[in-house]
C-alpha cells in the first residue's frame, strides 16, 4: 500500500489541481519529488547590503522603507508594469513587478520590508526587477528563507510551505538508506536532519550539513547505477588478445610517443587481453597525438590475427585518417582502406566483398560503415572518433558487426574529468594530458572590429611568407544577413575581392557537395589555396601544419569548446600560430568567455572553466543518455564528494554484489534504473 512519500502532491493542503499542474512542469507530482527538489540558494537577513553598495548584476537582499509607488503600466496586452521606489539611508532604488498588481498593493508607504533579488539598472540609478518581498514579521521567524527552481505561477514561498507540510506529513517513512558505517566513515547526518535543514534551515552552517548529505547520496546513487548498468552489460568478449610488445611499432614512427600516449596504449591493451569487452574513451586535447593510439591498438589487434574498424564524423575526417593510417600501419604488412558514401558503387562493393573475405585489416569510413551490407570477419575492435557526434545507438550499431568486439572512443572535445564520469558513465577513462614535443602553444587575442584592418594586414603578412591561413565565420540563420551577418559566400567573395585580392582565396562551407569540399580541402593541403574561408565544417580533424593563423569573426556566437576546437586547426607545425578572435559582444559573460580563451590553450582548463559558467546542462548542450540532472550537486565544485561516493559505490558492491544487504539503497537505485529503462540484475 502506497505511503506518504508517494502521495499526489495535489492532496497537500493549498495545492489542488492547477497548482498540481504546476508542480508537474517542475517534474513534482508526489510528495517525494517535492521533498527531493532543493533550494538552490537562500535569502539571508541578516547579511543584507546597503543601497550604495550595491554592484550591478549581484543577487542580494537589501533592507529598505517605501517611499511612493507608480500607477501599473500597460507595456503590451497581458504585460503590465509597477515600480516602486524604496530607501534606507544610503540612498534609493527602483523596484520593478510585472503583472502582480496584488503584491505591489500589498506594500505599504512607509513600512519597511526586505527585498531579494537581482540589481540592474546604471551606477547612477540602481534597479531590482521582480525581487521576492518579505515583511520584517517573516525574517523574524528565521535568518535564512530558501529560493527555489520556479516555473510561472509558484513562488518560493508557495513551495516553502508546501515542503515543510510534506515534511511533516512525511516524518515516519524517512527511512535512512545510508548504512549507519558510510554515515560516519564521511561524516555525513542522517536523512531526515538534512532534509528538514535544507528546506527549513535554522542556519547556514545546518544547511550546509544537510547539502553535504544529499550531495552524496545523489553521486553514490548515481554510481551504484552506473556499475549495475555497466555489469549488466558486460558479457564475454569475442575476441580475447594476446599481450604483444609495441615496442617494434613504436620504433617505427619518425618521433617518440609522449609517456601519456604510451600509458593510454597500455591501458587499453591491458583491457583487450581480458574476458570482457573493452569500453575505454581516450580524451586528449587538440594535436595531443589520439590517432597514435588507435593505430597502436589496430595494430595489436592485426598481430593478434583480427580485424579492426575506425568511423570518423565527416569524409574530410574520415580520409585524413585513412592517408596516417596507412602510412603508419602499410610498412608493417597491414591492408588499410577506406568506405564512405561518396564512393562509386562499384569500389564500396569491392571493399565490402574483402572486407567480409577478411583480406582488409583495418577499414576506416563514416557512417557508410554501418550499412547492411558491410560484414566483418573477424571484427575484434571498433574505434569511433568524436564520439559526441554519434549516438550511443551508432557505437552499438557498428560493435554489433563484430561478435562483441572491444570498443575504444577518441575525443577531442574537451570535458572535465567529473562531466567525463557522467557522460561516458558506461566507459572507462584514458586521458592524453601531453602534447608532442615542438608544438607552440597559439597566442590568441581578442580584437573589435576597429581593428580588423590590422588584423588583415597581419594576416597578409603570414601569407606573404609562403605561411597559410583561415578566416571562420559562423553559420548564418535565416533572416541573420539583415543583422550584419554575411553568409560565408558572400564574405569570401568581398576578402577575395577587397583586403585579400590577388592571394588565392577558398571557401568551403557544409552545404557544398563532398567532392568540392574534398577537391578544396586538397588544394589548401597542398598550397594551391593561401586563405581558406570556412564554416564550422573545419572544426575537427583537418590537419595543416603550414596553416599558422586563423580570424575567427562574431567569435561571441561560438561555444568555447568549438573555439578550442577550431583554435586547433593551427599551432600544428613548429612555427608560431595565431588565433584573433573578433567580436563587439558587450554581453559581460561573452567578454569573459572570449577573455578565458586568450589566456590559456588548455583545452581541459577551458572546459572547467565553461562548466562553472554555464553548468552541466548547457556545457553539453544535449543529453547524452537518461541518466537524470543532478538536483543538488555540482560537477564543478563537489569532486571531493564524487570521489568519496564512487570509493563508496566500491565498497558496498565488493561486499554485497547484488546489494541484498543494502535493501533500501537498493530501491534508491532500482528507482533511477527504471527511470532510464534498465532493471537491476
Amino acid at each position: 500500500m502506497p505511503g506518504a512519500m508517494d502521495t499526489p502532491v495535489q492532496f497537500l493542503k493549498g495545492v489542488g489541481p492547477r497548482r498540481g499542474e504546476l508542480y508537474h512542469k517542475l517534474g513534482i507530482d508526489t510528495i517525494r519529488q517535492l521533498l527531493w527538489h532543493f533550494p538552490r540558494s537562500y535569502v539571508s537577513f541578516g547579511d543584507c547590503i546597503e543601497i550604495a553598495a550595491l554592484e550591478g548584476d549581484q543577487i542580494c537582499s537589501i533592507r529598505a522603507v517605501v517611499v511612493r509607488k507608480s500607477g501599473e503600466q500597460r507595456i503590451r496586452k497581458g504585460l503590465s508594469v509597477f515600480k516602486v521606489t524604496a530607501a534606507d539611508d544610503t540612498g534609493e532604488i527602483t523596484l520593478v513587478f510585472y503583472n502582480t498588481k496584488y503584491t505591489v498593493d500589498a506594500l505599504a508607504v512607509g513600512e519597511e520590508y526586505f527585498f531579494y533579488g537581482r540589481i540592474g539598472g546604471s551606477a547612477f540609478r540602481r534597479e531590482m526587477n521582480t525581487p521576492q518581498v518579505f515583511s520584517l514579521g517573516e525574517a523574524e521567524k528565521g535568518t535564512l528563507s530558501p529560493v527555489y527552481p520556479l516555473t510561472a505561477g509558484l513562488t518560493s514561498r508557495m513551495i516553502a510551505a508546501n515542503a515543510s507540510q510534506a515534511l511533516e506529513l512525511a516524518a515516519g517513512e524517512l527511512n535512512d538508506f545510508l548504512p549507519g558505517e558510510i554515515r560516519l566513515k564521511y561524516q555525513l547526518c542522517e536523512l531526515e536532519f538534512a532534509l528538514c535543514q535544507i528546506h527549513r534551515p535554522k542556519d547556514m552552517p545546518s544547511a550546509e550539513i544537510a547539502k553535504r548529505r544529499l550531495i552524496f547520496d545523489e553521486f553514490l546513487i548515481l554510481a551504484l547505477a552506473l556499475s549495475k548498468i555497466r555489469g549488466k552489460h558486460s558479457v564475454e568478449a569475442g575476441y580475447q588478445m594476446k599481450c604483444i610488445d609495441s615496442a617494434p611499432f613504436y620504433q617505427s614512427l619518425p618521433f617518440f610517443p609522449t609517456g601519456a600516449q604510451k600509458r593510454a596504449v597500455d591501458q587499453a591493451c591491458r583491457d583487450m587481453g581480458r574476458n570482457i569487452p573493452m569500453n575505454r574513451l581516450v580524451q586528449g586535447d587538440v594535436g595531443s597525438g589520439k590517432t597514435l593510439v588507435a593505430a597502436a591498438c589496430c595494430w595489436t589487434v592485426w598481430k593478434n590475427g583480427y580485424q579492426s574498424a575506425m568511423m570518423a564524423p565527416t569524409e574530410i575526417l574520415a580520409m585524413q585518417h585513412l592517408n596516417t593510417l596507412r602510412r603508419q600501419l602499410e610498412p608493417f604488412g597491414m591492408r588499410v582502406e577506406a568506405l564512405t558514401a561518396s564512393m562509386p558503387a562499384a569500389a564500396k562493393r569491392n571493399v565490402r566483398q574483402r572486407l567480409a573475405a577478411g583480406e582488409i585489416d583495418l577499414l576506416v569510413g563514416t557512417h557508410a560503415i554501418l550499412s547492411d551490407g558491410v560484414a566483418f570477419q573477424s571484427l575484434a575492435l571498433v574505434v569511433t572518433d568524436e564520439q559526441h557526434r554519434f549516438g550511443v545507438a551508432q557505437r552499438v550499431a557498428l560493435a554489433q558487426k563484430g561478435n562483441q568486439p572491444h570498443v575504444l572512443v577518441m575525443s577531442a572535445t574537451p570535458i572535465p574529468r567529473t562531466l567525463a564520469l557522467m557522460v561516458y558513465g558506461d566507459l572507462d577513462l584514458s586521458v592524453i594530458d601531453e602534447l608532442p614535443p615542438g608544438r607552440q602553444p597559439v597566442l590568441t587575442y581578442r580584437i573589435g572590429s576597429d581593428k580588423r584592418e590590422r588584423a588583415y594586414g597581419f594576416i597578409r603578412k603570414h601569407l606573404d611568407e609562403g605561411l597559410q591561413g583561415y578566416v571562420v565565420c559562423p553559420l548564418i540563420e535565416q533572416g541573420e544577413a539583415d543583422m550584419g551577418l554575411k553568409p560565408a559566400a558572400q564574405y569570401a567573395r568581398e576578402l577575395a575581392e577587397g583586403p585579400f585580392a590577388g592571394y588565392r582565396v577558398g571557401l568551403l562551407h557544409g552545404r557544398m557537395k563532398q567532392a568540392d569540399k574534398d577537391k578544396v580541402m586538397e588544394d589548401f593541403k597542398n598550397g594551391e589555396l593561401q586563405l581558406l574561408v570556412s564554416t564550422t565544417v573545419i572544426e575537427v580533424g583537418v590537419d595543416v601544419p603550414n596553416a599558422v593563423i586563423m580570424m575567427v569573426e562574431n567569435a561571441e556566437r561560438f561555444g568555447m569548446s568549438q573555439l578550442h576546437q577550431l583554435r586547433g586547426r593551427v599551432g600544428r607545425g613548429s612555427q608560431q600560430s595565431f588565433c584573433i578572435l573578433l567580436s563587439d559582444a558587450r554581453n559581460p559573460e561573452s567578454r569573459q568567455r572570449l577573455g578565458m580563451m586568450c589566456k590559456t590553450n588548455n583545452g581541459f582548463e577551458i572546459a572547467e572553466f565553461d562548466l562553472k559558467l554555464r553548468g552541466p546542462g548547457d556545457f553539453l548542450g544535449y543529453r547524452q543518455h537518461g541518466l537524470p540532472q543532478l538536483a543538488i550537486a555540482d560537477l564543478a565544485k563537489d569532486v571531493g564528494l564524487l570521489e568519496n561516493a564512487q570509493q563508496a559505490a566500491r565498497d558496498i558492491l565488493a561486499s554485497d554484489p547484488e546489494m541484498k544487504e543494502h535493501q533500501k539503497l537498493r530501491e534508491q537505485v532500482e528507482r533511477i534504473m527504471r527511470n532510464v529503462g534498465e532493471q537491476i540484475n
